[in-house]
């Protein structure tokens, strides 16, 4: 007989909710760098970000080979930390944000919260709040058996909003000790704080176009703009770099890489509407170049971007933007010379030395052309050993591979493609399986292959254990 007090199906219903609300907040103050779309990749840009982060990373007293920043297609303006010392910047906030400074100030919070450990700490916040809310759920489970159903679910409910209200502190409490980090790291770079001040006066333009009340953030996972306002402005204003004029040069740079980013993600018409064709600057030309090519006008975008080019020649980006133009309207062979010059102009950038290694692929036709296919491999097999993030450049060496015959190297070079890209792990898994079993055991690309292997492994592990529910255990 069972002598057991079995919860109703609507209270068991209603404690399922009230948990899975729980969990859902958890997931979604962890998890948001699982949301993120592609990763935008431009020499350019990354350039320029690398450059802005030095001294800010400087200042924190961070390793900079540590430290690596990554572009996100995403038109939200938002930044965010994720797996240790990475950074990643939302497209929509580099477009969003008027100067440089403004990105500068972004930066010194994300390495506030890197140099804080924010992300090793989470369990300092989740945890207690988990064992609230589990606590309430087993004295409201307890309450509802004993036939006190609505002083049950009292108990749940108010076990919840704490174990939100502990976790919601917690994140305020980080974003504000991240923007107190950034501000000292900008005063010891001798960058001026404005930049900070007017991007969280713009955020809370947003609060107030959004209706958001501005009296308390209590059920927020940030501090209103206006309460980081006050706490930052006094600090950043009696620094002696207060008054510091934003680097003309790197504002130059910015402007450009602002341009090209509105050309790649937005139609024409916007393109057009933002940078007119009275604007002759180069971040307008770049602009239009980028919008013209999207929209097939491949004559149009080089007349922009060769306007770059007469004004200065030594431009390797405006180079490389002629070559890309060239050779995906599918004249090849035309391509070749610009992408030569900007890999030489940039001492060979590894994206854009990718791009000449993919333009001498084409140029091969198909391996006929020996001298056009051996070029290309070397130029390629140095840009995945310079650049370790590379998925593309992976794509066209496995091709070459798969002109020649060796089969173990085209499959290495699938495993490490799908393995960078995200993909199935069961597909790189196999892949660096069939590259172990055709390449010299010892050698480093067997090495390679097999790390991959276990790796991809551990991940189909990892996501057998998610979809069955149950929870990651260490191997015994």
């Amino acid at each position: 007989m069972d002598c057991s007090h079995p919860i109703s199906a609507p209270w068991g219903k209603a404690i399922t909710a009230v948990v899975t609300a729980v969990l859902l907040l958890l997931v979604q103050l962890i998890a948001t760098p699982a949301r993120a779309q592609s990763i935008l990749r431009d020499a350019e840009t990354e350039a320029l970000l690398r450059d802005i982060a030095a001294p800010l990373v400087a200042a924190a007293e961070l390793d900079p080979r540590s430290v690596q920043i990554y572009l996100v297609g995403d038109s939200s303006i938002n930044a965010f930390v994720a797996g240790g010392q990475n950074i990643f910047f939302h497209s929509g906030l580099l477009v969003a944000a008027k100067d440089v400074n403004q990105v500068q100030g972004v930066m010194a919070h994300e390495l506030g919260h890197i140099a804080g450990g924010h992300a090793v700490r989470w369990s300092e916040g989740a945890g207690p709040a988990s064992t609230i809310s589990l606590l309430s759920l087993i004295l409201g489970a307890a309450a509802m058996a004993m036939g006190a159903g609505d002083a049950g679910m009292a108990a749940i409910m108010a076990g919840q909003q704490a174990a939100q209200a502990k976790i919601l502190s917690f994140n305020r409490e980080q974003e504000s000790r991240a923007d107190q980090a950034g501000a000292t790291y900008l005063n010891r770079a001798g960058i001026t704080g404005r930049g900070m001040i007017s991007f969280f006066e713009q955020l809370q333009g947003e609060e107030f176009r959004l209706a958001i009340p501005q009296t308390n953030s209590y059920n927020r996972t940030h501090p209103l703009s206006g309460e980081r306002i006050r706490a930052l402005d006094n600090v950043l204003r009696q620094s002696p770099a207060w008054n510091s004029p934003v680097d003309p040069e790197l504002q130059a740079r910015y402007a450009r890489v602002r341009g090209k980013l509105i050309g790649f993600l937005y139609p024409l018409e916007t393109v057009l509407k933002a940078y007119p064709e009275t604007d002759t600057s180069d971040a307008a030309r770049f602009a239009r170049a980028y919008g013209f090519h999207r929209a097939a006008f491949p004559e149009k975008a080089l007349a922009e971007v060769q306007a770059v080019v007469l004004r200065n020649p030594a431009d390797p980006y405006a180079r490389e933007l002629e070559g890309q133009i060239l050779l995906e309207s599918g004249r090849v062979h035309d391509a070749l010379r610009p992408l030569r010059q900007a890999v030489a102009l940039s001492n060979g950038e590894p994206l854009i030395a990718g791009m000449l290694g993919h333009a001498l692929l084409q140029a091969s036709n198909d391996g006929a052309d020996k001298a056009s296919l051996a070029e290309a491999e070397t130029m390629l097999r140095n840009v995945v050993q310079r650049d370790s993030r590379n998925p593309f450049a992976w794509l066209q060496l496995g091709t070459i591979y798969e002109l020649k015959g060796d089969q173990p190297r085209a499959a290495l070079a699938s495993a490490e493609r799908i393995s960078l890209s995200g993909g199935d792990p069961r597909l790189a898994a196999r892949a660096a399986k069939t590259a172990m079993a055709g390449l010299p055991r010892g050698t480093p690309d067997f090495l390679r292959a097999e790390d991959i292997a276990l790796a991809s492994q551990g991940e189909i592990e990892r996501l057998r254990l998610k979809e069955r529910g149950g929870k990651e255990q260490l191997p015994r």
